[in-house]
């Protein structure tokens, strides 16, 4: 009698239990084969954001989460990072302590140190962005600050809030979260030094504080939001206006100070007794806030044509919250050698004036930056 082959045999027991309607044999096999791993899914690498504290409200505290009083610049980064661990699924985050103080206080050598920082920073490539966390009272000369010195196009977003740790109904834990998402968001490279505050993404040349306490307190009159963001979801809307950051032509390097420029305002019955005193003091630079379309009176004109002269760079900004200082329109800027604010307020005007006065003293050549910046 021919054998016949184990493999046959084998395979004639697995038919046979296939065609089986009910087959205990069969359900038990099937129940004690292993299973199929299924493939792991690939690990996500979050972006490296690193975030830079100041100090500010944000990191305030107050004796009681329902009082208006407070002081600035009490919790350290690490408490900051800490209070929104939400913000560590965003991104890759550590954190830097610049300083810790209200930004009232905020200085030349804070500056320095910061954009000095963020520039080291961002030229690592495994750094994705900056987050900075400061106070608002001065964020917007901060912000445009940096935006003029900064040279990458990685995201720079600053982040702020009008209401300190400690309160009932903080503020700035959401602020933060957002300021992270978009330092981590590659839609927002390339758009110049950011501010995130309120679900508002506003760029640094636009953007001013409207408010002396209320929560939606910065706006961006003049050339509107970049784009808005709601827990962490961020729309973009534009891009910068002016150049800025890696197209800048200002720079630190070889920067120890910067020259004073001092903001006269404008006022009814105004004489020229502060703009002589302000040159009296060192400054190299006025910038008039100026009524209306940055006009000031007779007297004030005259002190003000009286400094030009010497060599005394005088920029006619406008005390009124929004609209352009337009050159030749209330004055005759090239008669009286003054220079016309453009687009920026005093508060930028004088940031803008400080930096052009490190590279020349010319109105006509700094009326260029001011058309371009």
């Amino acid at each position: 009698m021919a054998r016949i082959p184990s493999r046959l045999l084998v395979c004639t027991a697995l038919v046979a239990l296939l065609i089986t309607p009910t087959s205990p044999a069969l359900a038990q096999a099937v129940a004690e084969a292993p299973k199929a791993q299924a493939p792991a899914p690939a690990k996500t690498v979050l972006p490296q954001v690193v975030v830079l504290a100041t100090g500010g409200t944000i990191a305030g505290a107050a004796a009681s989460d329902v009082q208006a009083g407070y002081t600035s610049g009490q919790v350290g980064v690490e408490q900051l990072l800490a209070a929104v661990p939400q913000a560590k699924k965003l991104a890759q985050l550590r954190g830097e302590q610049v300083s810790n103080i209200g930004s009232q206080d905020m200085n030349d050598e804070v500056w320095f140190k910061l954009a000095r920082r963020v520039n080291a920073l961002l030229a690592m490539p495994d750094v994705a962005g900056v987050v900075i966390t400061h106070g608002t009272d001065t964020i917007e000369e901060t912000a445009y600050f940096l935006n003029l010195v900064v040279n990458s196009k990685k995201p720079v977003v600053l982040t702020a809030a009008m209401r300190p740790s400690t309160a009932l109904s903080a503020d700035g834990p959401l602020n933060f979260f957002n300021a992270v998402a978009v330092a981590a968001n590659k839609e927002a490279v390339g758009r110049g030094v950011l501010v995130v505050i309120n679900d508002w993404i506003h760029g640094a040349s636009s953007l001013t504080k409207t408010s002396t306490t209320a929560v939606q307190t910065f706006m961006s009159p003049l050339w509107g939001l970049i784009g808005t963001i709601a827990y962490g979801d961020a729309t973009f809307f534009r891009g910068p206006v002016g150049r800025d950051t890696d197209e800048s032509e200002f720079s630190l390097d070889g920067l120890t100070t910067m020259p004073r420029v001092d903001i006269v305002m404008a006022h009814e019955n105004m004489d020229g007794a502060m703009i002589d005193a302000a040159v009296a003091a060192g400054a190299k630079g006025i910038v008039i806030a100026g009524v209306g379309n940055g006009n000031m009176t007779e007297s004030a004109v005259k002190a003000l044509t009286a400094q030009a002269k010497k060599g005394i760079v005088c920029v006619r900004a406008s005390r009124v919250t929004t609209g352009r200082v337009g050159r030749n329109v209330e004055l005759d800027d090239d008669k009286l050698g003054f220079v016309a604010s453009m687009g920026l307020n005093p508060q930028k005007s004088r940031v803008l004036l400080r930096l052009a006065l490190t590279k020349t003293s010319d109105p006509k050549a700094i009326q260029r930056y001011f058309e371009e910046y």
